[in-house]
């Protein structure tokens, strides 16, 4: 168990009204609130209108500071969900490009001189291989340029890509139950020859050489194609204990290959082998980033987009219904395994 001295310890404290003001449509937003109960379209119990600002720049909330004189900072900031090269769009899903999403809140906290350090709290259970390899460069490269210290703190899940990304921190910790680990690539691929079958469909592609629809649904794979696949995923392998063996100095290439079989570790369990660097709660990952900025008090702030006030450092996004998030998982997994062969650092149950 990693602990330190957390004895400046506080509870965490309501934020502070934002410091910059927001350009807002209240015309527009008056004027439709008018017009729509006249049309006959209003629900019962009315209808709640929020105004969206102009300026979507990151804002800036303080979820913690300690007592005394505090000039010093700690940015917070959030990985969650799949890890994926791409917006999400859709009639259940919207939200931010992650890769964007991550490099615009390390801006931040670059421009940031009174930011010290970055605790990076991960809740993922990985993504592409592309974009978790993107993050990864990413915060290597602001810890390079700036000197700051990076704190990754594992959530419920910190698997595949999602530990990937953690091996770019300077400290790895986790809560007792976190799952991680699961380092290696899958390639997932369907095929529906059978089915078309049924219906009486056949199909046929023309194609300028005898690889260019490797992978493709509508018929059987090849033995020569699946050893072209298995060789770009073995190199993809390779490069994930790489990435693992710099983070993790203290394990030898051996070791990790041991552990790299694609199983996922409780935390206890990933302690011991060397994945991580110890469990604590969170507020011990404040006060490991706190001591390698060495700075004795420290505000805890996060980034956000307009509207996104966040109490303290356990808030997160607002959550939607369960059928919407089902909904979602479903409609990214179908754009992951449908639109053809995807290369990914991901663990889920099942698949």
């Amino acid at each position: 168990m990693l602990r330190i001295d957390v004895s400046a310890r506080r509870p965490p404290l309501p934020a502070p009204a934002r410091n910059r003001p927001a350009g807002w449509g209240c015309v527009a937003a008056a004027v439709f609130a008018t017009w729509l109960p006249a049309v006959g379209c209003a629900p019962p119990g009315g209808i709640r209108i929020t105004p969206v600002p102009v300026d979507q720049s990151l804002e800036e909330t303080e979820v913690y500071r300690d007592d005394g004189w505090v000039t010093d900072k700690i940015a917070l900031i959030d990985l969650d969900g799949v890890l994926v090269n791409d917006t999400p769009s859709g009639l259940f899903e919207s939200g931010e490009h992650p890769v964007s999403f991550l490099v615009e809140k390390l801006r931040a906290a670059e421009a940031d001189a009174t930011v010290k350090a970055v605790v990076l709290r991960i809740n993922s259970p990985g993504g592409t291989v592309t974009a978790s390899d993107l993050m990864h460069h990413e915060l290597l490269a602001f810890r390079e340029r700036t000197g700051k210290p990076v704190v990754a703190f594992l959530m419920d899940v910190a698997a595949s890509g999602g530990y990937y990304v953690a091996c770019s921190a300077n400290v790895i910790l986790a809560c007792p139950t976190t799952v991680t680990g699961s380092i290696g690539v899958i390639m997932q691929t369907v095929e529906v020859t059978g089915t078309l079958e049924k219906l009486g469909v056949t199909t046929d592609a023309i194609t300028t050489g005898p690889h260019k629809d490797s992978g493709s649904p509508l018929r059987k794979m090849r033995p020569e194609e699946r050893t072209l696949f298995q060789n770009l995923i073995n190199q993809m392998y390779e490069r994930f204990i790489k990435i693992v063996r710099e983070g993790r100095p203290l394990l030898s290439e051996a070791k990790i290959r041991t552990l790299a079989d694609g199983r996922v570790y409780l935390a206890p369990l990933a302690l011991e082998a060397g994945l991580i660097d110890g469990i604590a709660p969170f507020e011990d990952a404040i006060a490991t980033a706190r001591t390698l900025a060495k700075s004795h008090r420290v505000r805890v702030v996060r980034y956000h987009r307009p509207l996104g006030w966040q109490p303290t450092w356990y808030a997160g996004s607002p959550v939607p219904p369960a059928e919407a998030a089902a909904a979602s998982w479903v409609a990214r997994a179908a754009r992951l395994f449908t639109s053809g062969p995807t290369f990914l650092y991901l663990w889920r149950i099942g698949m």
